[in-house]
C-alpha cells in the first residue's frame, strides 16, 4: 500500500530543489546547470529530482511561475490602501528589492538563453500579464484620485512602468556597477516623476 503524501513536506522538498536550481542556474547558466549539479546543491539523488521535475526546463518554469505567483500575492496585499500612486511606487521598489538577491542576475542571463523555447516564452508572457493586471487598476485609481497623469491611458502608463522595472532588472543583470542599492531610489524617483507627468504644470 502506498504511503500517503504529506503536502507540506512535498512542497518543502520541491521548494528546496527550486532554490538549489536557482543557485546553480545563476552560477553556471542554463547549459552548465546539469541536473547532477542541482542535485548536489540540493543534497538529493537524481531520482528525487525527476520525481518533481521531468526536465531542467520544467525547473526553470517552476522558478518563473513562483515569481508570477508572488506578483499576484503582491496585488492582494495592497488591497484596502487609499494611496494609488504610493502603491505603484511601492510595487516598483519591491520589484527592485527582489533583484537584490545575488542569484537573480545570473538567473536572468540563464533565462535569456532559453527564451526561444515556447514554454519559457509562455511563462514570461504570463508574468508580464500578471504585472499588467497588478499595475493597471492602481493606475486607474490614481487617475481617478488626481494622483496620476491622465494624458496617457492606464494601460500605456502600466506598460511604461513595467518597462522601467524590466530595464532596471536587465541592467542589474548585465552591469556589475549598476546595483540595486545604488540605483533603487533613482528608479522610484523616475517612476514618481513619470506618474505625475505634466499634471502639476496644468493644474
Amino acid at each position: 500500500m502506498a504511503r500517503p503524501v504529506d503536502p507540506r513536506r512535498h512542497e518543502a522538498r520541491r521548494l528546496q530543489i527550486v532554490d538549489a536550481g536557482l543557485t546553480v542556474l545563476a552560477e553556471r547558466g542554463y547549459e552548465g546547470a546539469t541536473t547532477a549539479a542541482i542535485c548536489r546543491e540540493a543534497g538529493i539523488g537524481s531520482g528525487t529530482f525527476f520525481h518533481y521535475f521531468a526536465t531542467k526546463t520544467d525547473l526553470v518554469l517552476a522558478i518563473l511561475e513562483l515569481g508570477t505567483a508572488d506578483t499576484v500575492e503582491k496585488a492582494a496585499a495592497h488591497e484596502g490602501r487609499t494611496d494609488p500612486a504610493g502603491v505603484l511606487l511601492d510595487v516598483l521598489g519591491g520589484w527592485a528589492d527582489d533583484a537584490a538577491d545575488p542569484r537573480i542576475p545570473g538567473f536572468v542571463r540563464a533565462v535569456a538563453g532559453v527564451m526561444h523555447l515556447p514554454a519559457v516564452a509562455a511563462a514570461l508572457e504570463a508574468d508580464d500579464l500578471a504585472q499588467r493586471e497588478l499595475l493597471v487598476p492602481w493606475v486607474e485609481r490614481g487617475q481617478a484620485a488626481g494622483e496620476v497623469r491622465t494624458d496617457l491611458s492606464a494601460a500605456r502608463i502600466a506598460a511604461w512602468l513595467a518597462l522601467l522595472s524590466g530595464g532596471f532588472l536587465e541592467r542589474v543583470a548585465t552591469d556589475p556597477a549598476f546595483t540595486v542599492d545604488g540605483e533603487r531610489d533613482l528608479l522610484v524617483a523616475t517612476a514618481r516623476a513619470f506618474l505625475v507627468g505634466d499634471r502639476a504644470a496644468t493644474e
